[in-house]
Protein backbone atom coordinates (compact mmCIF):
# COMPACT_ATOMS: atom_id res chain seq x y z
CA UNK A 1 0.00 0.00 0.00
CA UNK A 2 2.77 2.41 0.66
CA UNK A 3 5.64 3.66 -2.13
CA UNK A 4 8.03 1.56 0.57
CA UNK A 5 8.47 -0.93 2.60
CA UNK A 6 10.81 -2.34 5.04
CA UNK A 7 10.79 -5.44 6.73
CA UNK A 8 9.40 -5.94 9.97
CA UNK A 9 12.17 -5.32 12.87
CA UNK A 10 12.37 -8.57 14.29
CA UNK A 11 14.83 -7.60 17.42
CA UNK A 12 13.80 -7.06 21.06
CA UNK A 13 10.89 -7.42 22.70
CA UNK A 14 8.68 -7.18 18.68
CA UNK A 15 10.22 -10.47 18.14
CA UNK A 16 8.88 -12.09 20.52
CA UNK A 17 5.69 -10.58 19.34
CA UNK A 18 5.55 -11.48 16.06
CA UNK A 19 6.89 -15.33 17.20
CA UNK A 20 4.73 -15.48 19.50
CA UNK A 21 2.02 -15.28 16.64
CA UNK A 22 3.96 -17.20 13.82
CA UNK A 23 3.92 -20.04 16.00
CA UNK A 24 0.22 -20.74 15.52
CA UNK A 25 -0.47 -24.39 14.22
CA UNK A 26 2.27 -26.06 16.12
CA UNK A 27 1.84 -24.47 19.53
CA UNK A 28 -1.15 -23.92 21.93
CA UNK A 29 -2.02 -20.39 22.20
CA UNK A 30 -4.42 -19.86 25.09
CA UNK A 31 -6.54 -22.99 25.43
CA UNK A 32 -6.90 -23.09 20.89
CA UNK A 33 -4.85 -24.63 18.47
CA UNK A 34 -5.08 -24.51 14.64
CA UNK A 35 -5.56 -27.85 12.74
CA UNK A 36 -4.55 -28.79 9.30
CA UNK A 37 -8.05 -31.28 8.85
CA UNK A 38 -10.23 -31.13 6.05
CA UNK A 39 -11.15 -28.12 4.26
CA UNK A 40 -14.43 -26.09 4.08
CA UNK A 41 -16.80 -25.58 1.77
CA UNK A 42 -14.75 -22.29 -0.23
CA UNK A 43 -15.62 -18.84 0.49
CA UNK A 44 -17.66 -19.31 3.57
CA UNK A 45 -15.76 -20.50 6.12
CA UNK A 46 -11.75 -20.75 6.57
CA UNK A 47 -9.85 -21.73 8.90
CA UNK A 48 -7.66 -18.69 9.15
CA UNK A 49 -9.06 -15.61 7.60
CA UNK A 50 -6.37 -12.37 7.56
CA UNK A 51 -7.80 -9.20 7.04
CA UNK A 52 -5.52 -6.66 4.79
CA UNK A 53 -3.22 -7.24 2.20
CA UNK A 54 -0.63 -5.38 3.25
CA UNK A 55 3.00 -6.38 4.00
CA UNK A 56 2.00 -7.61 7.75
CA UNK A 57 -1.27 -9.34 6.25
CA UNK A 58 0.95 -10.90 3.43
CA UNK A 59 3.35 -12.45 5.79
CA UNK A 60 1.04 -13.64 7.98
CA UNK A 61 -0.56 -15.42 4.76
CA UNK A 62 2.28 -16.58 3.87
CA UNK A 63 3.12 -18.24 7.08
CA UNK A 64 -0.02 -20.00 7.66
CA UNK A 65 -0.32 -21.31 4.54
CA UNK A 66 2.63 -23.03 5.47
CA UNK A 67 0.80 -24.35 8.63
CA UNK A 68 -2.11 -25.20 7.81
CA UNK A 69 -2.80 -25.47 3.36
CA UNK A 70 -3.18 -22.84 1.08
CA UNK A 71 -6.49 -23.99 0.63
CA UNK A 72 -7.47 -23.36 4.61
CA UNK A 73 -6.20 -19.57 4.42
CA UNK A 74 -8.42 -16.72 2.86
CA UNK A 75 -7.37 -13.06 2.71
CA UNK A 76 -9.35 -9.97 2.25
CA UNK A 77 -7.67 -6.99 -0.47
CA UNK A 78 -9.00 -4.21 -2.28
CA UNK A 79 -8.01 -1.88 -4.43
CA UNK A 80 -4.55 -0.01 -3.39
CA UNK A 81 -3.01 -0.85 -6.86
CA UNK A 82 -2.58 -4.76 -5.04
CA UNK A 83 -2.05 -7.05 -7.74
CA UNK A 84 -2.77 -10.99 -7.21
CA UNK A 85 0.61 -11.79 -7.84
CA UNK A 86 2.08 -11.17 -4.25
CA UNK A 87 -0.46 -13.43 -2.68
CA UNK A 88 0.65 -16.66 -2.06
CA UNK A 89 -0.40 -19.40 -4.56
CA UNK A 90 -3.75 -21.56 -3.72
CA UNK A 91 -4.70 -19.18 -0.65
CA UNK A 92 -7.91 -17.59 -1.31
CA UNK A 93 -8.44 -14.21 -2.33
CA UNK A 94 -11.30 -12.60 -1.12
CA UNK A 95 -12.41 -9.21 -3.48
CA UNK A 96 -14.43 -7.63 -1.24
CA UNK A 97 -14.36 -4.76 1.65
CA UNK A 98 -15.06 -6.06 5.10
CA UNK A 99 -18.14 -4.19 6.28
CA UNK A 100 -18.39 -5.64 9.59
CA UNK A 101 -17.17 -8.13 12.48
CA UNK A 102 -18.81 -10.51 14.41
CA UNK A 103 -16.44 -12.33 16.49
CA UNK A 104 -19.12 -13.94 19.02
CA UNK A 105 -20.21 -15.44 15.65
CA UNK A 106 -16.62 -16.12 14.47
CA UNK A 107 -17.97 -14.55 11.53
CA UNK A 108 -17.24 -11.31 9.18
CA UNK A 109 -19.90 -9.76 6.71
CA UNK A 110 -18.72 -8.51 3.06
CA UNK A 111 -19.67 -5.50 0.92
CA UNK A 112 -21.04 -7.81 -1.45
CA UNK A 113 -23.15 -9.52 0.68
CA UNK A 114 -21.16 -12.29 2.13
CA UNK A 115 -21.19 -13.86 5.38
CA UNK A 116 -17.55 -15.94 6.30
CA UNK A 117 -16.58 -17.36 8.89
CA UNK A 118 -13.54 -18.52 10.61
CA UNK A 119 -11.89 -20.42 13.16
CA UNK A 120 -8.73 -18.06 13.53
CA UNK A 121 -8.75 -14.53 12.32
CA UNK A 122 -6.16 -11.71 11.92
CA UNK A 123 -6.42 -8.83 11.73
CA UNK A 124 -4.11 -6.33 9.35
CA UNK A 125 -5.76 -3.68 8.33
CA UNK A 126 -3.46 -1.00 8.98
CA UNK A 127 -4.10 2.48 9.45
CA UNK A 128 -6.73 4.82 7.60
CA UNK A 129 -5.83 7.94 6.22
CA UNK A 130 -8.09 10.95 6.70
CA UNK A 131 -7.47 13.76 4.24
CA UNK A 132 -10.84 14.82 4.26
CA UNK A 133 -11.00 16.15 8.10
CA UNK A 134 -8.38 18.50 7.01
CA UNK A 135 -10.59 21.79 5.00
CA UNK A 136 -9.69 21.78 1.35
CA UNK A 137 -8.53 18.42 0.84
CA UNK A 138 -8.38 15.75 -0.45
CA UNK A 139 -9.75 18.26 -3.40
CA UNK A 140 -6.62 20.49 -3.13
CA UNK A 141 -4.40 18.01 -4.36
CA UNK A 142 -5.72 18.98 -8.21
CA UNK A 143 -3.69 22.13 -7.79
CA UNK A 144 0.09 21.74 -8.27
CA UNK A 145 2.57 22.59 -5.33
CA UNK A 146 1.31 20.19 -3.13
CA UNK A 147 1.72 16.44 -2.43
CA UNK A 148 1.69 13.45 0.34
CA UNK A 149 3.76 10.65 0.61
CA UNK A 150 1.44 8.87 2.58
CA UNK A 151 -0.66 7.89 -0.53
CA UNK A 152 -0.12 6.51 -3.81
CA UNK A 153 -2.62 8.89 -5.35
CA UNK A 154 -0.39 11.84 -4.59
CA UNK A 155 3.06 10.84 -3.58
CA UNK A 156 4.14 11.91 -7.31
CA UNK A 157 2.90 15.27 -7.08
CA UNK A 158 5.17 15.75 -4.27
CA UNK A 159 8.39 15.04 -6.03
CA UNK A 160 6.62 17.47 -9.28
CA UNK A 161 6.42 19.90 -6.39
CA UNK A 162 10.17 19.75 -5.52
CA UNK A 163 10.84 19.98 -9.10
CA UNK A 164 9.14 22.96 -9.94
CA UNK A 165 10.17 24.99 -6.46
CA UNK A 166 11.54 28.18 -7.38
CA UNK A 167 11.55 30.27 -4.37
CA UNK A 168 9.79 30.66 -0.81
CA UNK A 169 8.33 28.60 1.83
CA UNK A 170 8.61 24.93 1.68
CA UNK A 171 6.20 23.49 4.85
CA UNK A 172 6.17 20.31 6.12
CA UNK A 173 3.48 19.08 8.40
CA UNK A 174 2.73 16.37 10.95
CA UNK A 175 -0.82 15.77 12.10
CA UNK A 176 -3.00 16.23 15.48
CA UNK A 177 -3.56 12.25 15.47
CA UNK A 178 -1.54 8.89 15.43
CA UNK A 179 0.25 8.18 12.34
CA UNK A 180 1.78 5.49 10.86
CA UNK A 181 5.94 5.54 10.86
CA UNK A 182 6.11 8.45 12.92
CA UNK A 183 9.41 9.51 11.23
CA UNK A 184 8.22 9.58 7.82
CA UNK A 185 7.07 13.62 8.15
CA UNK A 186 10.14 14.57 9.14
CA UNK A 187 12.76 12.40 6.49
CA UNK A 188 10.56 13.72 3.80
CA UNK A 189 11.80 17.05 4.84
CA UNK A 190 15.05 16.27 4.86
CA UNK A 191 15.11 14.60 1.91
CA UNK A 192 13.88 17.50 0.42
CA UNK A 193 16.25 20.07 1.97
CA UNK A 194 19.36 17.86 0.75
CA UNK A 195 17.17 18.04 -2.96
CA UNK A 196 17.35 22.00 -2.97
CA UNK A 197 20.96 21.97 -1.92
CA UNK A 198 22.04 19.73 -4.78
CA UNK A 199 20.14 21.57 -7.18
CA UNK A 200 21.00 25.45 -6.07
CA UNK A 201 17.64 25.96 -4.55
CA UNK A 202 18.87 25.91 -0.85
CA UNK A 203 19.50 29.61 -0.72
CA UNK A 204 16.05 30.29 -2.38
CA UNK A 205 14.10 27.95 0.68
CA UNK A 206 12.41 28.95 3.28
CA UNK A 207 12.24 25.34 4.83
CA UNK A 208 9.30 25.21 7.66
CA UNK A 209 8.39 21.88 9.34
CA UNK A 210 4.96 22.84 11.71
CA UNK A 211 4.19 19.76 13.80
CA UNK A 212 1.57 19.18 16.28
CA UNK A 213 3.66 18.02 19.06
CA UNK A 214 5.70 19.13 21.67
CA UNK A 215 9.08 17.80 21.15
CA UNK A 216 10.85 16.94 17.41
CA UNK A 217 11.16 13.33 18.76
CA UNK A 218 9.91 11.29 22.00
CA UNK A 219 13.32 10.12 22.76
CA UNK A 220 16.33 12.30 24.17
CA UNK A 221 19.18 10.61 22.41
CA UNK A 222 17.63 11.33 19.34
CA UNK A 223 16.06 14.03 19.39
CA UNK A 224 19.13 15.90 20.75
CA UNK A 225 20.50 14.46 17.40
CA UNK A 226 17.99 16.02 15.67
CA UNK A 227 17.82 19.43 17.14
CA UNK A 228 21.72 19.66 15.58
CA UNK A 229 20.91 18.44 12.38
CA UNK A 230 18.11 21.22 12.39
CA UNK A 231 20.58 23.77 13.67
CA UNK A 232 23.22 23.00 11.05
CA UNK A 233 20.75 22.66 8.31
CA UNK A 234 18.72 26.60 9.64
CA UNK A 235 15.59 24.71 9.60
CA UNK A 236 12.76 25.81 11.12
CA UNK A 237 9.87 24.15 13.73
CA UNK A 238 7.22 24.95 15.33
CA UNK A 239 5.31 22.80 18.20
CA UNK A 240 1.77 22.26 18.80
CA UNK A 241 1.20 23.75 14.75
CA UNK A 242 -1.78 21.99 13.44
CA UNK A 243 -2.87 21.79 9.75
CA UNK A 244 -6.80 22.52 9.47
CA UNK A 245 -6.82 24.38 5.96
CA UNK A 246 -5.42 24.52 2.64
CA UNK A 247 -6.75 26.97 0.64
CA UNK A 248 -4.71 25.41 -2.87
CA UNK A 249 -5.66 27.73 -4.85
CA UNK A 250 -4.08 30.53 -2.96
CA UNK A 251 -1.04 28.20 -1.90
CA UNK A 252 -1.80 28.36 1.94
CA UNK A 253 -1.87 26.44 4.73
CA UNK A 254 -3.91 27.60 7.35
CA UNK A 255 -2.68 25.65 11.36
CA UNK A 256 -4.11 25.72 14.46
CA UNK A 257 -2.27 26.51 17.68
CA UNK A 258 -2.93 23.43 19.76
CA UNK A 259 -2.08 25.64 23.20
CA UNK A 260 -4.55 28.37 22.22
CA UNK A 261 -7.92 26.56 20.56
CA UNK A 262 -9.06 28.99 18.03
CA UNK A 263 -6.00 30.89 17.66
CA UNK A 264 -4.87 30.39 13.90
CA UNK A 265 -1.85 30.71 11.34
CA UNK A 266 -1.86 31.25 7.32
CA UNK A 267 1.45 30.56 6.06
CA UNK A 268 1.79 31.05 2.17
CA UNK A 269 4.08 27.98 -0.01
CA UNK A 270 5.60 27.57 -2.89
CA UNK A 271 5.47 24.00 -1.89
CA UNK A 272 3.56 21.89 1.07
CA UNK A 273 3.95 18.09 1.97
CA UNK A 274 0.73 17.08 4.02
CA UNK A 275 0.89 14.87 6.68
CA UNK A 276 -2.74 13.45 6.81
CA UNK A 277 -4.69 12.81 10.20
CA UNK A 278 -4.81 9.02 10.46
CA UNK A 279 -7.22 6.51 12.57
CA UNK A 280 -8.30 3.28 12.81
CA UNK A 281 -10.25 1.69 9.88
CA UNK A 282 -13.96 3.04 9.91
CA UNK A 283 -14.94 -1.06 9.90
CA UNK A 284 -13.19 -1.46 13.41
CA UNK A 285 -14.65 1.92 15.17
CA UNK A 286 -17.18 0.41 16.41
CA UNK A 287 -16.65 -3.25 16.29
CA UNK A 288 -16.48 -5.78 19.26
CA UNK A 289 -12.65 -6.45 18.77
CA UNK A 290 -11.82 -2.71 18.78
CA UNK A 291 -11.01 -0.69 23.03
CA UNK A 292 -12.52 2.44 23.68
CA UNK A 293 -10.29 4.58 21.20
CA UNK A 294 -11.02 1.88 17.55
CA UNK A 295 -7.70 0.07 17.96
CA UNK A 296 -7.74 -3.79 17.95
CA UNK A 297 -7.50 -4.50 21.76
CA UNK A 298 -5.04 -7.05 22.11
CA UNK A 299 -2.23 -8.44 24.38
CA UNK A 300 1.05 -6.57 24.12
CA UNK A 301 2.90 -10.08 25.04
CA UNK A 302 1.22 -12.22 22.45
CA UNK A 303 -0.85 -10.57 20.09
CA UNK A 304 -4.06 -12.46 20.78
CA UNK A 305 -7.20 -10.25 21.21
CA UNK A 306 -8.06 -9.61 25.20
CA UNK A 307 -11.90 -10.91 24.75
CA UNK A 308 -11.54 -13.44 21.51
CA UNK A 309 -8.94 -15.99 22.24
CA UNK A 310 -9.61 -17.03 18.21
CA UNK A 311 -8.84 -13.08 16.92
CA UNK A 312 -5.37 -11.60 16.77
CA UNK A 313 -3.97 -8.23 15.62
CA UNK A 314 -0.98 -6.96 13.67
CA UNK A 315 0.21 -3.61 13.03
CA UNK A 316 -0.66 -0.21 12.67
CA UNK A 317 -4.71 -1.08 13.38
CA UNK A 318 -3.56 -2.86 17.02
CA UNK A 319 -3.44 -0.79 20.70
CA UNK A 320 0.03 -2.04 20.98
CA UNK A 321 2.34 0.27 22.72
CA UNK A 322 4.57 0.76 19.66
CA UNK A 323 5.46 4.46 21.60
CA UNK A 324 4.03 6.27 18.38
CA UNK A 325 2.31 9.27 19.26
CA UNK A 326 -0.67 7.21 20.06
CA UNK A 327 0.65 7.00 23.15
CA UNK A 328 0.07 9.12 26.35
CA UNK A 329 2.74 11.24 26.14
CA UNK A 330 2.19 11.92 22.51
CA UNK A 331 5.70 12.26 21.38
CA UNK A 332 7.00 10.79 18.09
CA UNK A 333 9.31 7.99 17.94
CA UNK A 334 11.94 6.50 15.61
CA UNK A 335 10.06 5.15 12.16
CA UNK A 336 8.19 1.87 12.81
CA UNK A 337 8.40 -0.25 9.30
CA UNK A 338 8.17 1.78 6.45
CA UNK A 339 10.06 4.98 5.35
CA UNK A 340 8.60 8.25 3.48
CA UNK A 341 8.86 7.61 -0.27
CA UNK A 342 9.98 10.62 -1.68
CA UNK A 343 11.57 10.57 -5.23
CA UNK A 344 15.24 12.72 -4.27
CA UNK A 345 15.69 9.81 -2.35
Amino acid sequence: KRLLASKPNLSGPRAQLFACLLRLGTQQVSPLQLHTGASHAARNHYEVLVLGGGSGGITMVARMKRKVGAENVAVTLVGAGAKQLVIPSGVEWIKARVVELNPDKSCIHTDNGKEISYQYLIIALGIQLDYEKIKGLPEGFAHPKIGSNYSVKTVEKTWKALQDFKEGNAVFTFPNTPVECAGAPQKIMYLSEAYFRETGKRSKANIIFNTSLGAIFGVKKYADALQEIIRERNLTVNYKQNLIEVRANKQEAVFENLDKPGETQVISYEMLHVSPPMSPPDVLKTSPVADAAGWVDVDKETLQHKRYPNVFGIGDCTNLPTCTPRCPARSPSPPRRRASAGSPA
